[in-house]
């Protein structure tokens, strides 16, 4: 049995975070890899890992052999070091073409190694938590140079400044076109701390019944970058965010700037304060309000003629430029302007969307009405479903009765297969439907967030830890986005997932001897056509 190098896992029961150490090997009877667990330890509340005795007992002899090496009984001859090169090479040269190396030094000094160091380890590696920073950092080559414990870590996070992360989106803000467009969008992290006052019950995008902080993240659709995060309180609502954002953006000193959102942060407090900055924006309509359902009617038959069918994007479509009631009040809450706006209205119809709408809600009906059948207890969606479209009467005779309240379905329905997107500036209809589509960006963001990059749980029990965390995240998607961008302009996701990618530049050694020049293993021409496609030289060898 080949056994290969441990990797650190976490597994969450009642609450209790377990570390395991997983060997993967090859079976040879069975001739497939198989896997065994070591259990080696906890995680506190802190996220600190806290080793069992059989495993504290593992590190107090290796700290003994190290310390009986012949190289520290020689302190004052050179140090021999072989060390990981091709993937961190990579990563380093990509934090010097988007200027993140130098603007994390302009605005954390000594930190920002440290920072840098621990984003190129989340990125390497997604699966493990940071209590293995230190393993990997003893054979990679990376920023910092030297290990960092769990409690130097844990300081890190901690000590991070608002001020510092502030100074760092500005400085990325002016290596960026001003007037890209930016994705706005929110989700849920949940935590099992109770010491943090934002984490909250609120509307978990996960499903996840745990408490939850939200986070939101502003993208630049052009330049297909993470731009800014900040963290909100688990209970607040998407549409009362945009309010702070605005502030935020204006403050980060980005002008002319361009906003696209979804239908959860539609409001019409919202696009006044839109209009007041004079931003432009592209949020969809909720066609449940009064206005945007006239608009729909007044085009439901016209929409449907091939003259509005684009052929492209597989839709008809049809827009209308009307007036928006701008309502603009100052600080004491007195309206000072009233004066109507321009505003385009955008008008969506996919066919296939309305049918697939249709057997959702008739299934989520069915399922309603056999709940109340049963008495059983309904969720808050449902209840709201019972009382709009069902009657329910009890008789002494007949018992509970259940009707459909056709009229109310009907009319439900007549929203199927629409949507609705609003603008103060583009008029194209295929040019808003691809800006609105191109959003997805930020949900693979999200996704890069949550999954890659390890941050599904909040694993911190203090806010000003977890605003620490979230930054060394975000520099670590930073770098995920560029790497993504990359591999699907040149196609590589067709050989490679990116830990595979990296995997296969990890390979590649950093030689440091004393009296020679420091020098790299070979490099293949796979690995030369990775460097190639990301445009960077390859790490030079002897």
């Amino acid at each position: 049995m080949k056994q290969e190098t441990a990797t650190q896992r976490i597994q969450v029961i009642e609450g209790t975070s377990y570390v395991y150490e997983d060997y993967p090997y090859w079976d040879t009877a069975k001739q497939q890899t198989r896997h065994k667990r070591t259990y080696i330890g906890k995680l506190n509340e802190e996220g600190i890992f806290v080793p069992n005795k059989a495993y504290a007992a593992t590190l107090k002899l290796q700290a003994i052999q190290q310390t009986d090496s012949p190289i520290e009984k020689h302190p004052l001859s050179p140090p021999l070091k072989r060390s990981y090169y091709g993937a961190t090479y990579l990563l380093d040269c990509l934090a010097e073409t988007l200027g993140i190396r130098k603007d994390l030094e302009d605005a954390f000094s000594e930190d920002s190694l440290k920072i840098l160091s621990l984003a190129y380890y989340l990125v390497m590696e997604s699966d493990s938590p940071m209590v293995r920073f230190s393993r990997w950092a003893n054979n990679h080559y990376h920023p910092l140079g030297q290990d960092l414990s769990s409690q130097r870590i844990s300081e890190l996070f901690a000590s991070s400044q608002e001020q510092a992360r502030m100074s760092f989106f500005r400085s990325q803000k002016e290596r960026r076109m001003e007037k890209e467009h930016l994705a706005y969008d929110t989700t849920s992290i949940s935590s099992y701390s109770q010491l943090m006052n934002q984490v909250k019950y609120g509307n978990n995008k996960d499903g996840d019944p745990l408490p939850q902080i939200n986070l939101a993240l502003v993208f630049g659709q052009d330049s297909m970058l993470p731009v800014y995060f900040r963290k909100l309180p688990g209970h607040i609502s998407d549409m009362t965010t945009v309010k702070k954002l605005l502030i935020d953006i204006e403050y980060l000193g980005f002008k002319k700037v361009k906003l696209v959102m979804d239908r959860g942060f539609y409001s019409a407090d919202n696009l006044n304060g839109m209009y007041q900055h004079r931003y432009k924006f592209l949020i969809a309509g909720k066609s449940s309000v009064d206005w945007i359902h006239d608009h729909i009617n007044a085009v439901r038959d016209s929409i449907k003629h091939f003259s509005c069918y684009d052929e492209e994007q597989d839709i008809y479509q049809i827009t209308t430029m009307t007036s928006w009631p701008y309502k603009e009040k100052d600080t004491r809450g007195q309206l000072v302007n009233t004066s109507p706006r321009r505003i385009y209205v955008h008008v969506y119809y996919n066919g296939q969307r309305a049918e697939e709408e249709k057997q959702t809600f008739l299934k989520a009906l069915a399922n309603v009405k056999t709940c109340l059948l049963q008495g059983s207890s309904l969720s808050e969606s449902q209840q709201i479903m019972a009382e709009k479209f069902f009657l329910c009467k009890t008789t002494p005779k007949r018992g509970l009765s259940i009707e459909y309240q056709e009229e109310a379905i009907q009319e439900h329905m007549t929203h199927f297969g629409y949507f609705v997107l609003l603008s103060n500036e583009i008029k194209d209809l295929s040019l808003a439907l691809s800006l609105y589509r191109n959003k997805d960006l930020i949900e693979k963001s999200f996704g890069n967030l949550k999954n890659r990059l390890n941050m599904r749980r909040a694993l911190v029990s203090s806010s000003e830890s977890l605003d620490g965390k979230l930054f060394v995240q975000f520099v670590a998607l930073m770098l995920v986005s560029c790497i993504h961008q990359v591999m699907k302009k040149h196609q590589l996701y067709k050989h490679y997932s990116m830990a595979k990618l990296l995997d296969d530049l990890d390979l590649i050694e950093r030689f440091d001897y004393p009296g020679t020049p420091i020098h790299c293993s070979e490099i293949t021409k796979k690995q030369q056509y990775i460097y190639e496609c990301f445009g960077v030289t390859p790490p030079n060898m002897l």
